[in-house]
């Protein structure tokens, strides 16, 4: 009877296991200190959904819905909660000083993933007009549709960036903020392939791993 009521004393203490999310299981745990995400990572993440948001108006709206359809909830449980986690990005002006942890990255990385696939015809034909014009020597302007995608990806980057942050600043120009926006609509095309989600994963811990 003692060991039983221990067991159940035990039981009552102890918090319940959470259990990891399926579409998470295939993500391994990187091998970084404190077990959270380095400075390079939560930029990256929060730049990548910046720029789904440049690609699509309603990518915010589509994130919360991928909360519910993904089964991410226990880890982004609202909308407050997933802007928290991207306000982890120190380069933000309403950055937080706070840790992203290791499972709440994969949640963005999932996340991110899924609507690179929504969006993969017109990430192709964005990045297939961009060489087409490069060819010609001719400018974005010349193409609405990535015209558009660089224009507001502009926006948000100018409105939501700390312009006294150094690594901010060193996108100061237009030409370098279509270069980045650019880089990161062929990261979301990555996204898509196969694996896509696994080898997005191990890439923002490139350099970053503990030896």
């Amino acid at each position: 009877m003692m060991v039983i009521r221990d067991e159940m004393v035990n039981q009552l203490e102890s918090p319940p296991q959470q259990s990891v999310p399926t579409v998470l299981r295939d993500l391994s745990d990187p091998k970084v200190s404190g077990e959270t995400c380095p400075r390079r990572t939560r930029i990256q993440l929060d730049w990548m959904l910046l720029a789904l948001e440049a690609l699509d108006l309603d990518a915010s709206e589509v994130m919360l819905a991928s909360v519910q359809t993904l089964q991410l909830q226990d880890l982004i449980p609202n909308r407050v909660a997933l802007w928290q986690l991207r306000n982890t990005n120190p380069l933000r002006r309403s950055s937080k000083r706070q840790p992203l942890g290791i499972e709440e990255a994969k949640a963005l990385v999932a996340i991110a993933c899924v609507l690179a696939r929504s969006q993969i015809v017109t990430i192709r034909q964005l990045l297939l007009a961009q060489e087409q014009l490069r060819a010609q020597n001719l400018s974005p302007d010349h193409h609405g549709g990535l015209a558009r995608y660089l224009e507001r990806f502009k926006q948000h980057f100018r409105s939501r960036m700390n312009p006294n942050r150094t690594a901010v600043t060193a996108y100061a120009s237009d030409v370098k903020l279509h270069q980045l926006a650019l880089h990161l609509l062929g990261q979301l095309l990555f996204c898509t392939g196969t694996a896509g989600k696994q080898r997005f994963w191990s890439s923002l811990f490139d350099g970053e791993v503990a030896a």
